[in-house]
């Protein structure tokens, strides 16, 4: 199920400006709904590319380690830790 969520936002000076000026007949977007989805939609990506490359490195790492430094772990204490 979607939902709708209609948001309220003041901008005053040149943040109202910087707007004004992506938006409309001089701008890429036609309203700024249109320009405020980009904006999250970006932002989201970002979020996520960040989240990949943290994993990324993190399984780079552990792929490198020597096999000495594993040792065997039950499902209840990798639950464990990753509670902490």
């Amino acid at each position: 199920m979607t939902t709708t969520t209609t948001l309220t936002v003041r901008l005053s000076g040149p943040l109202s400006d910087f707007v004004a000026v992506n938006v409309g007949q001089d701008g890429p977007y036609e309203n700024i709904s249109e320009y405020v989805r980009d904006l999250i939609r970006r932002d989201k990506a970002r979020v996520e590319q960040e989240a990949f490359e943290r994993l990324k490195a993190e399984l780079t790492q552990a792929f490198a380690a020597p096999d000495d430094v594993y040792r065997p772990l039950t499902a209840a204490e990798v639950i464990a830790r990753n509670q902490r």
